[in-house]
């Protein structure tokens, strides 16, 4: 049988790395016969290359991952890559399409090219319906979060989201902390998580999201206990179980 052909694409060097070392260890039946950095680049190297399926990381510049499935078609099996995002992964599960949460987990991976290999026959699926459903729902890079607003006594602080290191559930506030800046706003963790982009900002407790580029390390105490040590921050944050699979590859 011929290897199944692959291209894969992140605008992540590091992203784009680490499924170059894991299809590698399946070069038995999988080729990587292309890496893209951006959805054209993705387009272009499909044209060129025809792989038999595309591992496209959702959200990239210049065209998005569903962008670049859709102008695809029914021409290549897709496989989406994104980062913790519940109503996307519902949205594939309901259009039994495949993904694949980041970062991306080599059991995980080993279970989506096995069932590649035992459908090697069967023709791609049409993903346009999950597509659909997803550009209704997701914002567009336009629409997403760039500044908070935080009334400080009788004055309006403004700062970019980009500075801030973790937002932390406060009762009925938002803890805003950044180098700087220690506040509390009114905004729901639940309604920022809708207007930030969830490549930059997990959710890593019920009470909590982190910045990842503020990420210093993981410490472990023990099998049960994670927490996230912070540049620019002398606070740790405490990681629940439900979000561990986040940093099984940091």
């Amino acid at each position: 049988m011929d290897k199944i052909r692959c291209l894969f694409a992140d605008d992540e060097p590091l992203m784009r790395e680490r499924m170059r070392d894991l299809l590698a260890l399946h070069s038995q039946h999988f080729e990587v016969v292309a890496e893209a950095v951006n959805g054209a680049d993705a387009l272009e190297k499909f044209e060129a290359t025809q792989p038999d399926v595309c591992f496209l990381d959702i959200r990239m510049p210049v065209k998005s991952g569903l962008e670049v499935a859709s102008e695809i078609g029914d021409r290549a099996k897709i496989v989406f890559c994104t980062a913790y995002d519940q109503f996307a992964i519902e949205a594939f599960e309901r259009g039994a399409v495949d993904y694949l949460l980041k970062p991306i987990e080599e059991d995980r991976l080993a279970l989506t090219l096995e069932r590649l290999l035992g459908d090697v026959d069967t023709p791609a699926d049409d993903v346009t319906p999950v597509i659909h459903l997803l550009n209704s729902k997701t914002p567009s890079t336009s629409e997403r979060l760039k500044w908070i607003k935080a009334l400080v006594g009788q004055d309006v602080k403004m700062f970019p989201v980009d500075d801030v290191i973790f937002f932390q559930s406060d009762t009925k506030y938002t803890r805003v902390v950044t180098e700087t800046e220690d506040v509390l706003i009114r905004t729901s963790l639940r309604e920022l998580l809708d207007g930030l982009d969830p490549e930059t900002f997990w959710q890593v407790h019920r009470g909590s999201i982190v910045n990842v580029h503020r990420i210093a390390k993981i410490t472990r105490e023990g099998v049960e206990k994670h927490s996230l040590v912070l540049r620019g921050c002398k606070e740790t944050l405490k990681v629940s179980r439900h979000f561990f699979h986040l940093f099984k590859q940091m």
